[in-house]
């Protein structure tokens, strides 16, 4: 099974596919063609009898930093066409288990897709930050829906209305995480729990995964779908553009002349 961009790597071994970000100068941030190609991996993976389990991971001490914003900026990511949604879609209904395996820096998309993994294991390094309102912009991924559901509105809310960071121990405490391991056995681990569930029943594995997510799935979709919209307005909004030149001038953005 070949990637058709560069940036993300796949390969097939005992019936684990194992998508790999590789974007180091960036921190591993997703751009288009990026999240076309991991939609494209997973959609074939899913009707490919060779493959059994999926391992998610990146490169050189970063799982990513998130969304690109020179593509944001360009106003290419928009509407369910587009490539971030595919993506995000293709990962949320993908029938088989999925594991994550995080090193380094998980920024906004590396956190919630977290959410849509059947396990997820990372280093006692790691960091997290869903930083959406920092940027002017609303949640996405369902998170909004989800994230009170996995550890309660209090701490949701901490999370995502504040976006500071936050590592492993909390991630773990509050649901994101199924385990924290040591710094240098993320991928090791990942790979023991996919090629476990890779050798199991295949139709009872599936079978059980969809079972697990019925209670959500249909009302996770609307959200998806309800926080897309809002976050493609957020876009074109000038609290967006503020934060985001703000970030590229590597300084604090100012909010302070927005009612």
């Amino acid at each position: 099974m070949q990637s058709s961009c560069a940036e993300i790597q796949a390969q097939v071994s005992d019936r684990v596919l194992e998508i790999s970000i590789q974007r180091p100068e960036r921190k591993n941030a997703l751009n288009m063609a990026m999240y076309s190609a991991m939609a494209v991996l997973l959609r074939d993976a899913a009707t490919d009898p060779g493959v059994r389990a999926v391992i998610v991971t990146g490169c050189d001490g970063a799982f990513t930093s998130g969304n690109d914003l020179t593509d944001f900026l360009g106003g290419s990511a928009s509407g369910e066409d587009s490539p971030v949604f595919q993506f995000m879609r293709a990962l949320y209904e993908f029938p088989k288990p999925v594991v994550a395996a995080v090193s380094g820096v998980a920024v906004g998309i590396g956190t919630t897709l977290l959410l849509h993994c059947d396990l997820a294991i990372a280093d006692e390094h790691a960091v997290f930050q869903m930083p959406f309102v920092n940027l002017g912009l609303c949640p996405e991924y369902a998170s909004s829906y989800l994230l009170p559901r996995i550890m309660g509105h209090a701490k949701a809310s901490e999370l995502l209305l504040l976006g500071r960071k936050f590592d492993a121990q909390t991630a773990a405490n509050v649901n994101i995480l199924n385990e924290v391991v040591y710094s240098g056995e993320t991928l090791a681990r990942a790979r023991e729990y996919a090629r476990e569930l890779a050798a199991k029943a295949p139709e009872a594995v599936r079978l059980t995964k969809k079972l697990l997510r019925q209670g959500i799935h249909a009302r996770g979709l609307e959200f998806i779908r309800e926080e897309a919209g809002h976050f493609q307005q957020r876009l074109q909004s000038e609290e967006f553009r503020e934060a985001a030149t703000a970030f590229m001038e590597k300084r604090p953005a100012d909010f302070s002349k927005f009612d």
